[in-house]
């Protein structure tokens, strides 16, 4: 939307304590995100309030300061730490003669620099506007309101209704793209489930390792680095998982602590693939002292976008940078692992999460003995391309005695989709419960051996 300058910007820091107890935390965050958008912190301007000035939301004592600060100091941008109101913004940049960026838009900014694909670029351009939209009010001040008297009536604020107008119109064609992209994916989605493919996504606090756990497990070369949001771009690979067809994994956007709600609308198509995953991939920072508020905020997204209930493996990550840690797992009430402990950079502990992996999605799977007639050659043949096929027997009769494992949901996915009937009424039950029940001419007769 903007030209951006290649080298750094000077830029002094402005953080207040509220009281809150977790000011050192949340300062050191915002100084990895200033030096993410590529700003050069100079300075760091910290004070104590009870509630924020109305005003300059600092107060005016420390605004006077920090305007004694940039006239000995060459600074290009002053970074608030916090969401400032409009009109806060207008003040402190008419008192500094600076610009005057808050925490929103800082990282708006960031996530402009990144979006690589054409959603992720839409989905940022609309988070900018709608936040834009906000501050419109007297951006044009060489424009007059209307007054009474001859000679007085000025043109009005018809830029600013003009400026208005253009920012809705921008934002409706992007939010009609941005559907468009969305359908695409929902076929995406759909082509999936025809396939039968499990998904399991990956997602964490930003900086957590993410995309180094991705690049782990699928053999990919995404870029890495670390800085907060170094990738932003959903991403889709398949890997194998044990006694399971091959698995999508999906890398998706790393999440902070007062995320602008203009991303988590813009993002929300995007995020909302974690609703139909099978299994989520929890990734923590274990060396993070936050790490624990962390998991709170990553919470609060998933709820949000209605991912809360899904299956949940938390990954903490970074082992290899604490000497105290070793890999290990720990097992919830249910005697499912709930917590791996890995490092992602080493590889170390990688073949337990995958082992993890294996126990949760093939917890619901079932063992059936069935009876195909002729006529279910097709099933029997996409039971071979999921490798649910354990025994396969030809019948003197025609068709097969097959048993197979196979995951609940997959197989009865198989069953709802075959053009012959399924009847179970006339399974024989014997001792050893392992029997094939009576052959029909045209009918699959199914027969649970264990589940």
């Amino acid at each position: 939307m903007f030209e951006r300058p290649k080298a750094g910007e000077r830029a002094v820091l402005v953080h207040v304590d509220f009281k809150s107890g977790k000011s050192t935390a949340d300062l050191d965050e915002f100084i990895e995100l200033v030096i993410s958008a590529g700003a050069v912190p100079v300075k760091t301007v910290r004070t104590s309030r009870i509630r924020p000035d109305p005003r300059f939301f600092i107060g005016a004592g420390k605004a006077a300061m920090l305007e004694a600060i940039l006239r000995k100091n060459y600074v290009e941008v002053v970074l608030v730490n916090h969401e400032l109101s409009p009109g806060q913004e207008r003040n402190l940049e008419k008192l500094l003669a600076c610009r005057v960026i808050d925490r929103t838009r800082l990282i708006l900014d960031i996530f402009a620099q990144r979006a690589r694909s054409f959603e992720g670029k839409l989905q940022v351009e609309l988070a900018q506007l709608r936040h834009l939209s906000t501050r419109l009010v007297r951006g044009w001040t060489h424009l007059e309101r209307q007054k009474g008297g001859i000679g007085l009536r000025g043109p009005g604020e018809t830029q600013l209704e003009s400026d208005r107008r253009m920012i809705g119109q921008r934002i409706k064609q992007i939010n009609e793209r941005l559907s468009g992209v969305h359908r695409q994916r929902q076929q995406s989605v759909r082509s999936r489930s025809r396939a039968m493919l499990s998904t399991v996504s990956i997602v964490g606090y930003t900086n957590a390792g993410k995309s180094t756990l991705f690049n782990r497990l699928t053999g990919s070369d995404n870029f890495t680095a670390d800085q907060l949001f170094a990738t932003l771009d959903t991403t889709l690979r398949r890997f194998n998982v044990a006694g399971e067809h091959p698995v999508l994994l999906s890398d998706t956007v790393g999440f902070i602590r007062d995320l602008p709600p203009e991303l988590i609308a813009a993002f929300k198509a995007t995020l909302e693939e974690t609703k139909d995953a099978a299994l989520l991939l929890h990734v923590v920072d274990c060396t993070a002292e936050a790490r624990s508020d962390h998991v709170r905020q990553v919470q609060d997204v998933l709820e949000r976008v209605g991912a809360r209930n899904a299956p949940v493996i938390e990954v903490f990550n970074k082992i290899d940078l604490h000497d105290e840690i070793d890999v290990h797992v720990e097992r919830g009430r249910d005697g499912y692992v709930t917590r791996v402990w890995v490092s992602a950079n080493t590889g170390d502990g990688l073949n337990l999460l995958l082992e993890a992996i294996a126990e949760r999605l093939n917890a619901f799977k079932v063992h059936k003995r069935i009876t195909l007639p002729v006529s279910g050659g097709r099933l029997r043949s996409q039971l071979y391309s999921l490798g649910a096929v354990i025994d396969d027997t030809p019948l003197e009769t025609g068709g097969w005695a097959i048993e197979v494992t196979l995951g609940s949901a997959r197989w009865h996915t198989l069953i709802e989709n075959v053009e012959f009937e399924v009847d179970t009424s006339d399974v024989v039950p014997e001792s050893d419960g392992q029997n094939i029940g009576k052959i029909g001419s045209d009918t699959a007769i199914v027969e649970t051996v264990r589940s």
